[in-house]
């Protein structure tokens, strides 16, 4: 850990590490060690927040308690969280991280774009894909079209795309415990996401996008 944060401040300068995730629960050593590990990168002033990934409720616990005893908050765990992945609503993390005050940031919002309707619109986009994400997608497509129909439909009334829905949604149906940290490969893409944080859902809509959603 000490190597690969030295090896990202020379890459980031002269900008600072101001999130370092431990970004997968399988480590020869203990959570409590990394946690004391992580705590020491902070006040030696390397890093300014601590977060992790893909941890479950029961070892979030765990590394929130080993940096409590440092004096030092856990900021965020990064999980798969979208309107085709709902698990942590009822896996516990969810509601830990609130208790807790841990920021959960969403990866894959928009699953995989699933929820950006391009897929439905234009099938034929899918052969252009790795043969395993093109079958596990063509499953999705059926099943999710009533959702992205509600999405499209909401984005008309306000002049947004069905992926800026899908991305207000994520970010605000559960207050402001959820971040949402969609992926970009050109420019109008990270325009288009960011777009999204000028949209304000009404609860009725939230719901009515949830509702579609749980019967995925």
């Amino acid at each position: 850990m000490r190597k690969s944060v030295e090896k990202s401040l020379q890459r980031l300068d002269p900008y600072p590490i101001d999130l370092y995730l431990v970004h997968l629960p399988v480590s020869v050593s203990s959570i409590t060690t990394q946690m004391n590990e992580m705590a020491d990168l902070v006040e030696s002033g390397k890093i300014r927040a601590v977060g992790v990934s893909n941890f479950s409720e029961d070892r979030m616990v765990k590394a929130h308690e080993a940096l409590a005893d440092r004096g030092i908050p856990l900021a965020a765990n990064q999980v798969n969280f979208s309107l085709l992945k709902r698990g942590i609503e009822t896996n516990g993390v969810l509601e830990t991280a609130q208790e807790l005050g841990v920021t959960i940031m969403a990866y894959t919002p928009l699953g995989q774009g699933v929820l950006s309707g391009k897929l439905h619109q234009n099938p034929e986009l899918l052969e252009r894909m790795p043969r395993l994400r093109r079958y596990r997608l063509r499953g999705h497509l059926k099943k999710t079209k009533a959702l992205i129909e509600k999405l499209e439909a909401i984005a008309s009334e306000y002049n947004a795309t069905a992926a800026q829905i899908a991305l207000s949604w994520t970010i605000s149906y559960h207050g402001e415990t959820v971040i949402a940290i969609p992926g970009a490969t050109k420019t109008f893409q990270a325009e288009q996401n960011a777009g999204a944080m000028r949209i304000s859902l009404s609860s009725e809509q939230r719901e009515a996008i949830s509702t579609l959603s749980r019967n995925i």
